[in-house]
């Protein structure tokens, strides 16, 4: 039905392992704000759009571009036949990288113009035309590269070229990986007439998605921020993200389906494992059961165990009713209690508690 819709628009479909929801609702911000109408089907819904009361994933526009979120898991993606096709990234995640690769490959073949992400490696290797593709390697040939981040609490700044000079954007939001998503909207937008100053002016007033990073507030020197990470590298960023606002970060996961956490088991490990600092922590709580036919032939302790066998601070709470009892003495005044997990849809409620409970 997506795919039936697309047709009707001129229409820049987003994919890529990571990063869709976020760089699809920049992406509509920026051609909103440059008085162009577009529309918009996504993931998860923009905090803009649910503050005028809407579902917030959807908006119809009266302008020629509909932006829309592209997905690789359901091999949906094949379907679209975009006027452009944008490619963030490729790591594992719900399939195998060979499969991941066929899908990208026809995803492009089926894309009037492809704009790629050259600072992913397998992303790179499906380029069209380098000079329309981003970069966030300072030392790329791309064609817009970003450079020059720094992040401050809950704010990132960063500077993209080719503007003389470069044009200086800055994002009340937290995380390189938020800056890579800003340049990819910025490099779509500048392509269809939008110029790079008026990008930045959007994104100055991006007000973020649904539980992407989602603070909930401080509580004697606790931030609680609530994220919808679920794969190995996702979490990764998500934890590295946060490690700019405290010196401690206390991460909380709950992985979904035993299949896909068994499949991912060993990158879960060594990427988690690979981010946390010498006071940070890893909690996890037993797999959400989403349904199905799937053994139940693993337990997220397994990756607590073996994250704990490289000497990281890692903890497992089966249960995860009891995680604020056991988790709130690890708690200091200046610490992230970052939350994250998909799929189950208790667990923006979860979050809520978590917050509303929280006293050190």
């Amino acid at each position: 039905m997506l795919a039936l819709i697309t047709k009707s628009k001129k229409t820049i479909a987003v994919g890529g392992t990571s990063g869709k929801s976020t760089t699809s609702a920049m992406l509509f911000d920026i051609l909103q704000h440059a008085g162009m109408q577009p529309g918009i089907i996504s993931g998860a819904g923009l905090v803009s759009i649910i503050k005028e009361g809407k579902i917030g994933n959807a908006k119809v526009g009266d302008g020629e571009w509909l932006v829309i979120e592209a997905d690789e898991s359901d091999g949906s993606i094949v379907e679209y036949e975009p006027e452009i096709g944008v490619l963030l990234n490729v790591d594992k995640d719900h399939q195998e990288i060979d499969e991941l690769m066929s899908l990208f490959t026809i995803f492009k073949n089926n894309s009037k113009k492809f704009i790629v992400n050259q600072a992913n490696g397998l992303a790179k290797q499906l380029s069209q035309d380098v000079t329309q593709d981003f970069s966030s390697d300072e030392n790329s040939s791309a064609g817009y590269v970003a450079r020059d981040f720094i992040q401050e609490g809950f704010f990132i700044q960063f500077n993209i070229r080719p503007a003389i000079g470069g044009t200086t954007f800055k994002i009340n939001s937290i995380g390189k990986h938020t800056m890579e998503n800003g340049l990819a909207a910025a490099a779509i937008a500048n392509q269809v007439g939008v110029d790079l100053k008026t990008c930045a002016d959007a994104l100055q007033h991006y007000e973020g998605i649904y539980r992407r990073h989602q603070v909930l507030g401080n509580k004697n020197g606790v931030w609680v921020i609530d994220d919808y990470a679920h794969n190995p590298v996702k979490c990764a960023a998500s934890i590295a993200a946060c490690q700019q606002v405290a010196p401690k970060v206390v991460a909380w996961f709950q992985p979904h389906g035993y299949g896909p956490t068994r499949f991912l088991k060993n990158d879960f490990v060594r990427e988690i494992s690979s981010v946390l600092r010498d006071d940070d922590e890893i909690w996890m709580s037993e797999i959400f059961y989403a349904g199905g036919t799937a053994e139940k032939n693993i337990s997220a302790k397994e990756l607590i165990d073996d994250i704990k066998a490289l000497g990281k601070n890692a903890f497992f709470v089966e249960d995860r009713k009891d995680l604020l009892t056991q988790l709130k003495p690890h708690l200091t005044t200046n610490s992230v209690l970052l939350l994250m997990g998909a799929r189950d849809p208790s667990l923006e409620a979860f979050g809520k508690q978590v917050w509303n409970e929280l006293n050190i």
